[in-house]
């Protein structure tokens, strides 16, 4: 089992910047792709951001491409998500996942572990 927490939502203006931390205990850390799903009120989960378990990968979705950057300290056990330049369309519950493939990460279906989610909102 691996368990992940994440933590560092809230709420900013649009045009701010937020950073998202994922905490994970259990299995080996470093065995697992990581990245984050996001859910607004009334859609699906949808894929945000993942990154390999030795950082050399990284994958974005189209919509926060060149705004979001993923990031992972496999000492500490965390993963990092930096917002930048954020939208009111960015509003929306975070998700922290871990999957025990990089190449099934875009899917919810490919994914082994979920956080409880961390909201993030944000104003115009």
């Amino acid at each position: 089992q691996v368990q992940l927490v994440e933590s560092g939502g809230g709420l900013v203006q649009a045009g701010g910047s937020l950073r998202l931390s994922c905490a994970a205990s259990g299995r080996t850390f470093r065995n697992y792709a990581m990245g984050w799903f996001r859910q607004a009120p009334g859609k699906e989960r949808e894929f945000v951001a993942a990154i390999n378990w030795s950082a050399v990968n990284t994958d974005y979705a189209d919509t926060v491409k060149g705004r979001f950057t993923i990031s992972r300290d496999n000492a500490k056990n965390t993963m990092y998500l930096q917002m930048n330049s954020l939208k009111p369309e960015d509003t929306a519950v975070y998700y922290c996942a871990a999957a025990g493939s990089y190449s099934g990460f875009k899917t919810v279906n490919g994914i082994n572990y979920w956080g409880k989610g961390t909201l993030v909102t944000v104003s115009s």
